[in-house]
């Protein structure tokens, strides 16, 4: 019997294969076989080994490769065929990644795993932009919010929680429901004219971003064209983005306001 192998769940980041963790390419080294989600860039995949294995279990909304059973089988499989195992996510395993979900699942199985923390999207995203998430007089505290449910299922937060002016909000795979997500904010009292600002691709080349308010940032989205992945800030941090974004890196792909 195959000596049992070991999964690295580890975070890729936002897209910039610079913004990796010194970790997470020396487990690319080590690695048999890499398991990659679609939110992993391609210049991150670069860093991957010639030769190692690399499978990709990818999932858009309404367009699966594999499910998430058959993602979690796959992995116990190599695993106990001796496979050290590198299964790389987008961002931080543990922030909307499902990877705590994958973890249970090794560990219900006995198969040794650790995680590896990544840069989340929030964080790269409003780096790169130039707009913090917290600023002292303009937000205390931050809140990290996913744009849809589980499995496309629709669950109603704590809406009147979430319209607080001295929190910044950042919305995670929002774009379909951004609109819908506005109404709600307003509706529970936060200002219409509260700065908003969606980055797409943040950290990448592809990088696109677009200021407005929380009023009209979903016409300055469609306006702009933009595609997933895309993150939403939204709070008075967001109105720092003409002061400090150009500022901020060479790079500036900044596409205009709503």
């Amino acid at each position: 019997m195959a000596q049992a192998g070991f999964v690295h769940l580890v975070g890729a980041g936002p897209g910039d294969p610079d913004l990796l963790t010194v970790k997470a390419q020396r487990l690319f080294g080590d690695a048999d076989v890499v398991i990659y989600d679609r939110l992993v860039s391609a210049a991150v995949l670069d860093r991957v080994p010639a030769g190692t294995a690399r499978v990709f279990v990818g999932k858009a909304s309404g367009r699966h490769s594999l499910s998430q059973d058959e993602i979690n089988a796959l992995m116990l499989r190599l695993a106990r065929a001796g496979r050290r195992v590198v299964r790389l996510k987008g961002g931080d395993p543990f922030v909307f990644g499902r990877g705590s979900e994958e973890a249970l699942y090794l560990a219900r199985h006995g198969i040794a795993f650790e995680v590896v923390p990544g840069i989340t999207a929030a964080a790269g995203c409003a780096a790169a932009i130039g707009v913090p998430l917290t600023h002292r007089g303009l937000a205390g505290g931050v809140r990290f919010m996913t744009g849809h449910g589980r499995d496309g299922a629709e669950t109603e937060p704590d809406w009147a929680s979430l319209a607080d002016l001295d929190t910044t909000l950042v919305l995670y795979m929002a774009l379909a429901n951004l609109n819908r997500i506005r109404d709600r904010l307003i509706a529970a009292g936060l200002p219409p004219d509260t700065p908003a600002v969606a980055v797409a691709n943040g950290t990448t080349p592809d990088q696109r971003v677009v200021g407005a308010d929380l009023a009209t940032l979903g016409r300055a989205v469609v306006a702009a064209g933009l595609e997933p992945p895309v993150l939403v800030i939204i709070g008075r941090v967001a109105a720092l983005l003409d002061s400090l974004g150009a500022a901020n890196d060479a790079r500036d792909f900044r596409v205009g306001h709503g």
